[in-house]
């Protein structure tokens, strides 16, 4: 679940966050880095979380309106629809989620406020009115509800992203990558998995993890060499008046480049780009590529760099 997008974003903040704190210390900024990750994944498990505490706090309301002094014919025989959502209770028994959230403390349980919120979200919705009149009453239409609430309703929402940017400062840069991966997981399930669904697992494989590792490691025990070769092509630029960050997308690139041959310079080169234009200034992607070019034409002729 952790995609190689997301461990580049992670790197270069923590890099950053060495530099600027000066502490050097390698081991602890690493042990930061794989926080972080994990709190990647801890907001993974809290989006699907949501649909579970939603879906309760619905019923709450309902329960609340029931109970009145006086309730209309509508709060006594309220639509059910939402409240036996298939997708919903399936997931709210899911047993990897379940371990998850207890292991992790993974829980919904100081932010009902907010959850009420959401649900005046979702209830306001044209993806809620459309569910309650679908005449199919199905596992199919029941998931296909969840997906585009995330879809329409959840994800890119301000007020929903500033929540999660306050519940956890891990979260600034993750959320859109996250609900991406948890619409994903939605359109997964599969009725007949029951409570046995599987979900996305924090890295793909070993060298998923391999790569956060050695992509930051590297990055720093090298970083004087890689600051070198910055330095040389840097062509009427004076050094002080570059963007920091600009310099350390130039040195994590490098790391990449010169230590997962696997990797085309094309793709490394193409996703610094992209991050320079999101995390330092509107003039950086043209700059960083220009250097990174030059760099990567010397060392492809020196032989230091045996790729395309």
């Amino acid at each position: 679940m952790i995609n190689r997008i997301l461990i580049r974003i992670k790197v270069l903040q923590i890099v950053y966050a060495y530099y600027q704190k000066g502490n050097n210390d390698l081991r602890v900024a690493e042990n930061e880095l794989l926080l972080s990750l994990r709190r990647s994944y801890d907001l993974y498990h809290y989006l699907l979380l949501l649909i579970v505490e939603v879906t309760r706090m619905y019923e709450h309301v309902i329960e609340i309106r029931r109970n009145k002094y006086r309730p209309t014919d509508e709060e006594i025989n309220p639509d059910m629809r939402m409240s036996n959502n298939r997708l919903a209770a399936q997931i709210a028994d899911n047993e990897a989620l379940r371990k998850y959230a207890k292991e992790h403390g993974v829980s919904w349980g100081d932010d009902k406020d907010f959850i009420r919120k959401v649900l005046d979200l979702v209830i306001k919705s044209d993806v809620y009115k459309d569910y309650l009149s679908n005449e199919e009453d199905s596992y199919e239409t029941d998931r296909e509800f969840w997906r585009l609430i995330f879809k329409r309703i959840i994800s890119n929402n301000e007020f929903v992203e500033d929540y999660l940017e306050e519940k956890c400062i891990y979260w600034n840069e993750d959320i859109d990558i996250i609900e991406s991966f948890v619409m994903k997981t939605i359109k997964r399930f599969d009725e007949k998995t029951g409570n046995g669904q599987e979900l996305i697992p924090m890295f793909n494989n070993n060298d998923d993890y391999d790569y956060v590792i050695k992509l930051f490691r590297q990055t720093l025990l090298h970083g004087d060499e890689y600051r070198a070769h910055i330095d040389k092509h840097m062509k009427n630029w004076e050094s002080e008046r570059v963007a920091n960050m600009d310099l350390i997308i130039m040195q994590v690139a490098l790391a990449e480049m010169m230590n997962f041959p696997t990797i085309p310079v094309s793709v490394t080169l193409n996703e610094y780009i992209d991050a320079a234009k999101y995390y330092s200034t509107p003039k950086s992607g043209i700059f960083i590529n220009g250097v990174l070019d030059s760099i990567i034409e010397e060392l492809k002729k020196d032989k230091l760099l045996l790729k395309n």
